[in-house]
């Protein structure tokens, strides 16, 4: 495993730092840095098989890094350092670590067999210990911030996929998380339901939520993000505020790539 070598900034929340993840021959990340200052948005774009969410996945371990390390909050993610080396945490580390980074997935993840209201209370119940009763009125504070407090009791096949992610937001943010993860998010969204998960995450970042989202939303991007990074290749191409990279960008790949979806 690489050494440890860099010092993470007081105000860095998340900080990668040279990392590479091959899957067998197939090199995805090559080599990637990105630090997320705490309160701000950083939005990833780029093609498909860029490495984005490869990326997204590294950052709470549920890849393993080649080489590289990740930190969050000072905090190195699934490894130890002991002199200047890293080792491996142990599975149940690892578990508690991710108890602190929110993951939104394209496919929304929820437990079918659950009411809307129980999918946001079994995880601070079983990982946090958190009193049933102080899980339950927390996550209804949570339903109603995403709009779905009259659905406390449907299942999840009753909702809408647009309710559904809003659902998904909800349980990432009942872990009270560090940071939270986005992975393509309105992906798999009928068009007409995309707005409404958009206008959630929109006030996440107005309430200063520290959030990395992959996503293909142009105008999303514009309007919420501190941080537009451009992946192509597995490297970052170029990154900065939006008003730099979506409407001048310095690469040449960056370009392209904007040609065609703007």
């Amino acid at each position: 495993m690489s050494e440890v070598t860099a010092e993470v900034a007081a105000d860095v929340m998340v900080d990668v730092h040279g990392v590479h993840k091959n899957f067998g021959p197939l090199e995805v990340l090559r080599g990637v840095d990105l630090s997320v200052r705490a309160g701000e948005v950083t939005v990833i774009l780029g093609p498909s098989g860029s490495g984005k969410s490869t990326l997204l996945r590294t950052i709470n371990h549920l890849e393993k890094v080649d080489r590289g390390w990740i930190s969050i909050d000072g905090e190195l993610i699934g490894y130890r350092a002991s002199r200047g080396k890293l080792y491996e945490l142990k599975e149940k580390e690892v578990l508690a670590q991710r108890t602190r980074i929110g993951f939104v997935f394209q496919n929304f993840n929820l437990f079918p067999h659950l009411t809307v209201l129980d999918n946001l209370v079994e995880a601070p119940v079983s990982a946090l210990r958190r009193p049933r009763s102080q899980a339950r009125a927390s996550a209804r504070r949570l339903l109603d911030r995403v709009g779905l407090a009259d659905k406390a009791d449907a299942y999840p096949r009753q909702l809408s996929g647009g309710q559904q992610q809003r659902v998904a937001i909800a349980r990432a943010l009942a872990l009270e998380p560090k940071v939270l993860l986005f992975d393509e998010p309105t992906s798999a969204l009928d068009p007409e339901l995309v707005g409404e998960v958009l206008d959630v995450i929109k006030d996440l970042a107005r309430a200063g939520t520290t959030m990395i989202v992959v996503t293909h939303e142009i105008g999303f991007a514009r309007e919420v993000a501190d941080t537009v990074v451009f992946m192509d290749g597995g490297v970052v191409v170029e990154a900065g505020p939006p008003s730099a990279v979506l409407d001048d960008p310095r690469q040449a790949r960056t370009r392209a790539f904007l040609a065609k979806v703007l």
